[in-house]
């Protein structure tokens, strides 16, 4: 019984990292544009080879 104390334990303190991690992430602005990287892929690179040309 006390396993499963501790595994209760760990999967909170797990959550709590994850939690603080995504805060951290919104705070530091990793998600404010959420267009532009699906619009990338239908972009045309140009390639090096034929800019040099």
């Amino acid at each position: 019984m006390s396993i499963i104390y501790f595994l209760i334990g760990c999967s909170l303190l797990l959550a709590i990292c994850f939690l603080a991690a995504f805060f951290w992430a919104q705070r530091t602005g990793q998600n404010e544009d959420l267009h532009t990287p699906s619009m990338r892929i239908l972009l045309d690179d140009e390639d090096e080879n034929d800019a040099e040309k």
